[in-house]
């Protein structure tokens, strides 16, 4: 195991002191009506159990899930589909006022000046991608939210019919997929570079109003990035642990930047994770993997984003890659909510993507989920390089609740699909580009038909890794300074 010079020091003693014995009553009132619901025996606890740590996992083992004692939820439709994949709302079982006034409130922040933190206490967060629908995420007094902002990311009309004019590059990515209306959400246009941004500046802002000193993770990279930097604006020490040679560059890089104590383990993902829930537990740091149930909540604007940028109306399919299953977890819940509120009249359908080497979701999904299937993941999409996934039992519930399908494409597949991408100027990391890869397959197959309405999701930024997929110059193929030589190339 190796660790690196930046931040706390190996040898120092540090008790970080977590627990929640010194909230002040503005946080004890704010997060009152916030609790959290095991997803396996559905137990019930608080939010802040008093003099005790944060809890992470029900006394039966199983993750938890977010719930809000909120007026907004007590008027909702139906939770059980009229037929697979549609949920439609009925006027006898749903009032329409509560989605009506929301979209409304969400509209008019979107549209707010883009000024950030112009003044000590004067934090627009209407304009964060995130915080904004702050209603459905987390109710957290404003002057304890720790935010870039974030968000704000571009959904691109890539389909052979909705692209317009002017994009041909951007065509082609439809002409791949073969689908006439498709919809990209680059997440990569986030602060650091993913998605996990949105997730990063709920639980960190949690953290903050915990009194956190210090917040962990175990990343193959875009966690560990994310983590660091808010941290860093929150002045906490931030650690992660990494599998040794398994993290791309630049990830790496990031994390060094912004401070993090960097910890990397001989072993894979799924070892990081077993080890950062036991350090976690014994010295009192705040566990930020999407174990956390506050990463969730923040993912979920991905979702509300999406839906607001397609003026409200829900797609057929939304589709997306699968890792640690944290993002079906939370675009589900998302789209649940949605539909609850009567902010939108159907569930789209989810299709999570996964690599095959790194495809036990898939497997387990092959199977009926009779069982959850466990690998040893080996892709060169390290982003979602993980044999066994935190919450699966939280995105099972989102494929079946959807008729929903789970899809597996080789890496040649992913790295085919990147190629398109990047091609028309969009640009991803190879786990992204699983989406694309996964949607072409589906479409051949027949089950994602030409016509419907897609939205695919890009997680991560190009340069996430500088190595995997990315043409390198030739430093050899050096040419001489005259017009004649360049002429000669340009006509090959």
């Amino acid at each position: 195991m190796k660790i690196n010079t930046t931040g706390h020091q190996p040898g120092q003693a540090r008790n970080f002191h977590l627990t929640n014995n010194a909230l002040t009553p503005e946080v004890l009132d704010a997060l009152s009506t916030v609790l959290l619901r095991c997803v396996e025996c559905s137990a019930l606890y608080p939010a802040l159990e008093v003099g005790s740590v944060p809890r992470y996992r029900c006394d039966c083992g199983g993750i938890l899930d977010v719930e809000m004692e909120s007026g907004l939820f007590k008027t909702q439709a139906a939770s059980l589909p009229v037929e697979p994949g549609v949920f439609s709302i009925s006027a006898s079982n749903s009032d329409p006022v509560p989605g009506a006034a929301l979209r409304q409130l969400f509209d008019e922040r979107a549209s707010t000046p883009p000024i950030w933190s112009i003044g000590p206490g004067n934090m627009l967060l209407d304009h964060s991608g995130v915080w904004r629908y702050r209603e459905l995420i987390l109710p957290a007094p404003e002057d304890y939210i720790i935010s870039r902002p974030e968000g704000n990311t571009g959904l691109y009309p890539v389909g052979m019919e909705n692209c317009g004019s002017g994009r041909t590059g951007q065509r082609q990515i439809g002409i791949y997929a073969g689908l006439e209306c498709l919809f990209m959400k680059h997440e990569g246009e986030n602060p650091t570079g993913s998605f996990k941004d949105r997730g990063m500046t709920v639980a960190i802002t949690m953290a903050n109003l915990l009194g956190a000193q210090a917040v962990a993770c175990a990343s193959t990279g875009n966690t560990a990035a994310s983590l660091a930097s808010y941290a860093a604006q929150a002045g906490m020490h931030a650690i992660v642990f990494l599998p040794a040679g398994n993290v791309a560059g630049g990830k790496l890089a990031q994390s060094l930047a912004y401070g993090a104590t960097t910890i990397q383990i001989k072993g894979n993902f799924d070892d990081a994770m077993h080890l950062v829930e036991q350090v976690c537990g014994e010295l009192s740091i705040y566990l930020l993997n999407s174990l956390n149930p506050f990463r969730i909540e923040g993912q979920k604007a991905i979702g509300f984003e999406i839906l607001q940028q397609l003026d409200w109306q829900a797609p057929d399919w939304l589709v997306l890659p699968a890792g640690n299953l944290g993002n079906t977890s939370a675009l589900g819940k998302a789209f649940r909510q949605a539909y609850q509120l009567s902010l939108i009249g159907h569930m789209p359908r989810f299709a999570a993507i996964q690599a095959q080497g790194a495809n036990p979701f898939f497997r387990s999904f092959k199977h009926g989920f009779a069982t959850q299937e466990r690998v040893e993941a080996q892709t060169v999409a390290t982003a979602i390089k993980i044999g066994n996934p935190v919450s699966y039992t939280r995105a099972r519930r989102v494929i079946e609740e959807s008729d929903g399908i789970v899809e597996d494409v080789t890496d040649e597949e992913i790295l085919a699909a990147k190629t398109v991408i990047d091609r028309a100027g969009l640009g991803c990391e190879p786990a992204s580009a699983a989406t694309l890869a996964g949607i072409r397959k589906l479409v051949e197959r027949g089950v994602i038909k030409r016509d419907e309405r897609v939205v695919g999701v890009l997680t991560g930024n190009l340069l996430k890794d500088n190595q995997t997929g990315i043409p390198q110059q030739n430093e050899k193929a050096v040419v001489a300074a005259d017009i004649d030589t360049v002429r000669r190339i340009l006509s090959q």
